[in-house]
C-alpha cells in the first residue's frame, strides 16, 4: 500500500452509455479499463468512488420506444437493465450506477439550466442548420464529410428551431489557456492536438442546449416546450451524482470533485473537453484532472455492425471463454492511442498461449511439484544462487513498471508486464530444471529454494494481475493456499509462509479446441438470428419521414407487375435492367439492386413499383418507373407479392 495514497479520495468514471441497444464488446471495454484502474488503485489505499450509467433521454429513444411499440421510460428501463447486466457480468466493481431520469439528477439539471441562464450564460435564439437523428447533433455545410454526417456517415437533414445556447465563445480564451498549460488534462497527446487545433483555436460556435421538436427529455421548468438536450443533461451526471447542488453542495461532492479520470471513447473527446469544461467554468466548479480518449476495439479492421454479422456481445463471449478471459483479452488487445482488434481467431490464439500455456501451465506444474517432491509442504529457501536473484528482480521491476503502466492508461503494457514475469519464471523452471534435482538427494534443499522462489514470484503474478482478472488471481493463491494479496506485501520477496502446504494443482484454463468453440458461436450465432429484433437492427432503420397528406399519398401509383426478364446493365456494376409485364403490356425498369441479386433469381416474381413516375435514362438505358426495395443498414430486400394477385393490380 502507498501511506501517501491512504485514504485519499480518487473519482473515476466512465461515459454514461446510451441506452439506445444492449452494449455489444466494443462498447464494454470502456467499463473493464476503468474497472481495472478502479482496483489497482484501492489497492494502493485509495479511497475510490467509481461510477458509471446510461444516458436515457432523447430524439432517438422516442424513435426506439415507437418501433417497440412502448413508452419512452419502459423503453430505457430495459436497456439500462441489459447495459448493468453486462457491467456485473464483467465483475466491474462500480460503486454507483447513474441513470439520467434519477428524479434528482433531473432536478439538479433544471437547477444548473436556470443558473446558467439567470447568470447570462446561456440564452434564446433559434437555430437553423443541418442535424443527423443518430447522433442527435447539428452540424453546418462545411462540417459535413461528403454531404453527410462527419461522426457517423448518415444522412442529415436541414431543420429549424427555436432553442436556448449555451456562450462556448465566452469561455473560448480561458479553456486554451487551461488547456495549454496543463499538458496532463486531456490524453493522449493527439486528442488534445485536436482539440485545440481542429475545434478551439479555429472558434467556437455557441453550442444549442435545448429542443422543441420532441418531448423525451428533462424539461426547461421556466420555458413550456423546452426539453434539456443532450450535453447539459448527460455531462452533468459527474456532478450530479455526488450530490452538487448550485445552491449548495453535499460532503460527497466536496470530498470527491474535481474526478480524477473521465474514462471516456475517443468519438466523445470534444464534448468532455470543451462543453464539459466551460459548463463548469460558467458554474464557477473546478474542472477534472484528466480525460482520457481511448481508441475503438474493432471487429478485424471493421467496427461492430450487425448488419455486417460481426457483432459480438461480452455476454456471450463470457458464456464461452469465462469472465477473466474475456477481460485479459480485452485489456491486452487495445493499444494507448490506436485502435485495437478482435476476432474469434484472436481471442483462441491468446487464450491458449497467454493463459493457458503460460499462466495456466506455470501455476499448474509448480504446484505439482511442490507436491510430488515435498508432500506439498512450501520448503524454507536455504541454497541461493544468481539465478534466483534475477528472478527477484524481475518482480519488483514488474511492480513498477505495472504502476508507471497504469497511472499514464497504457494499459495493455500493464498487463503485458504481468505475463512477461509468468514467462520469466516458465524460464528459471528451464535454468533450475527442478526434476533433475529431484534425483540428487544432495541437491534437495535447492530444489526446495526453486519451488519457494516460484511460488513466491507466482504470488507476485497473482497479487500484479488482480485488477485484470480478480477471480483468476483469487483462484491461483487458494491453490497456494496463501493469504498475502495486499499491495504492500510486493515491497518485499518472502511472503509465502515456509512449512505450509499448498492446495491441488487444477488446471486454471483449458485450452481452447478451435473446432469445438467455433461450433459454439455457430450455434449461439443461430439462436440469436432466431430471436427477437434487436435493437441495433432498429437504429439501422431510417427515421420515420415528414407528415403527408392522404391526397400527396394518392399521388403514387403502385402497381403490381410481373419479372419477364433480368440482366445487367452494360457499363455499371449496380444497375439491373427489368421488363416487367405490367398488366397493359411490358415496360423497363431500371433498378440499382444489382449487388443483392443475380439477375435469374428475380425473374418470374411479382413485385411492386411505381408506375407515374416521369421517365428517365440511367446508362443509355430508360427507366420508366420504380421498383420497390425495403432497405436496413447494408442489406435490401426485394418487395414481392403473391403469385395470385393480377399483373397491373393498384395498391391503395
Amino acid at each position: 500500500m502507498c501511506k501517501s495514497c491512504k485514504g485519499k479520495p480518487y473519482y473515476i468514471t466512465t461515459a454514461i452509455a446510451y441506452t439506445s441497444r444492449k452494449p455489444h464488446i466494443g462498447n464494454s471495454y470502456e467499463i473493464v479499463l476503468t474497472d481495472a484502474i478502479a482496483r489497482y488503485k484501492r489497492m494502493l489505499g485509495y479511497d475510490v468512488f467509481f461510477q458509471t450509467g446510461t444516458d436515457e433521454h432523447g430524439q432517438k429513444i422516442e424513435i426506439y420506444a415507437q418501433s417497440e411499440g412502448c413508452t419512452p421510460k419502459e423503453y430505457v428501463d430495459k436497456v439500462a437493465g441489459e447495459i448493468r447486466d453486462i457491467c456485473d457480468v464483467l465483475n466491474t466493481s462500480y460503486d454507483y450506477f447513474i441513470r439520467t431520469t434519477d428524479a434528482k439528477h433531473e432536478r439538479i439539471v433544471q437547477k444548473i439550466f436556470k443558473k446558467l441562464y439567470e447568470q447570462g450564460d446561456i440564452y434564446k435564439g433559434s437555430y437553423e442548420g443541418l442535424y443527423c437523428t443518430p447522433c442527435e447533433s447539428f452540424w453546418t455545410e462545411s462540417q459535413l464529410v461528403d454531404g453527410k454526417c462527419p461522426d457517423c456517415g448518415r444522412e442529415v437533414k436541414a431543420a429549424k428551431e427555436e432553442a436556448y445556447f449555451l456562450r462556448l465563445s465566452k469561455y473560448q480564451k480561458q479553456l486554451e489557456d487551461y488547456i495549454e498549460s496543463r499538458p496532463d488534462f486531456i490524453y493522449p497527446e493527439s486528442r488534445k492536438k485536436e482539440m485545440l487545433n481542429n475545434f478551439i483555436k479555429p472558434g467556437l460556435q455557441d453550442l444549442c442546449v435545448s429542443r422543441t421538436s420532441f418531448k423525451w427529455g428533462i424539461p426547461v421548468d421556466f420555458d413550456e416546450g423546452h426539453v434539456v438536450y443532450v450535453w447539459i443533461d448527460a455531462l452533468s451526471n459527474y456532478i450530479t451524482s455526488l450530490g452538487y447542488d448550485p445552491d449548495g453542495s453535499s460532503d460527497m461532492y466536496k470530498k470527491y470533485w474535481p474526478a480524477d479520470a473521465h474514462i471516456i471513447g475517443k468519438d466523445i473527446v470534444r464534448f468532455h473537453t470543451i462543453y464539459w469544461p466551460i459548463m463548469l467554468m460558467a458554474l464557477g466548479e473546478p474542472l477534472p484532472k484528466q480525460v482520457y480518449g481511448h481508441p475503438w476495439l474493432l471487429f478485424g479492421e471493421d467496427k461492430m455492425s450487425k448488419s455486417r454479422g460481426n457483432v459480438i456481445y461480452a455476454d456471450e463471449l463470457v458464456k464461452l471463454i469465462g469472465v477473466d478471459a474475456v477481460r485479459y483479452y480485452l485489456l491486452s488487445e487495445m493499444p494507448f492511442a490506436s485502435d485495437g482488434s478482435i476476432t474469434y481467431e484472436t481471442i483462441i490464439e491468446r487464450f491458449n498461449s497467454d493463459l493457458a500455456n503460460t499462466l495456466g501451465n506455470l501455476v499448474n506444474r509448480t504446484i505439482a511439484m511442490n507436491n510430488k517432491y515435498f508432500g506439498g509442504v512450501i520448503q524454507e529457501p536455504s541454497v541461493s544462487e544468481p539465478v534466483d536473484d534475477e528472478l527477484r528482480q524481475c518482480c519488483f521491476d514488474t511492480v513498477k513498471k505495472v504502476d508507471e503502466y497504469i497511472n499514464a492508461f497504457h494499459m495493455s503494457d500493464a498487463v503485458e508486464a504481468v505475463i512477461n514475469l509468468a514467462k520469466r519464471c516458465n524460464k528459471y523452471i528451464d535454468e533450475t530444471a527442478p526434476w533433475v534435482l529431484a534425483k540428487d538427494e544432495e541437491k534437495q534443499s535447492r530444489l526446495g529454494t526453486v519451488l519457494y522462489n516460484l511460488l513466491e514470484a507466482i504470488r507476485f503474478v497473482a497479487v500484479l494481475i488482480t485488477p485484470f482478472m480478480p477471480d483468476t488471481a483469487k483462484a491461483i493463491l487458494s491453490q497456494m493456499n496463501c493469504s498475502e494479496n495486499s499491495y504492500e506485501s510486493l515491497e518485499s520477496f518472502g511472503a509465502v509462509n515456509a512449512g505450509e502446504k499448498v492446495g491441488e494443482a487444477t488446471p486454471i484454463f483449458a485450452r481452447i479446441d478451435p473446432k469445438v468453440l467455433y461450433a459454439e458461436i455457430e450455434e449461439m450465432q443461430k439462436k440469436s438470428a432466431e430471436g427477437e429484433k434487436s435493437i441495433e437492427e432498429v437504429e439501422e432503420l431510417e427515421p420515420i419521414g415528414e407528415e403527408i397528406s392522404i391526397d400527396d399519398f394518392a399521388k403514387s401509383d403502385i402497381r403490381v407487375g410481373k419479372v419477364l426478364a433480368c440482366e445487367k446493365v452494360k457499363k455499371s456494376k449496380k444497375l439491373l435492367k427489368f421488363t416487367l409485364d405490367d398488366g397493359f403490356g411490358e415496360r423497363t425498369i431500371v433498378s440499382g439492386i444489382a449487388q443483392y441479386y443475380q439477375p435469374e433469381e428475380l425473374v418470374g416474381k411479382k413485385v411492386l413499383f411505381v408506375a407515374n413516375l416521369k421517365p428517365v435514362k440511367l446508362c443509355g438505358v430508360e427507366s420508366q418507373g420504380m421498383i420497390l426495395s425495403a432497405e436496413k443498414g447494408e442489406s435490401l430486400t426485394l418487395i414481392t407479392v403473391d403469385d395470385k394477385i393480377d399483373n397491373g393490380s393498384k395498391i391503395v
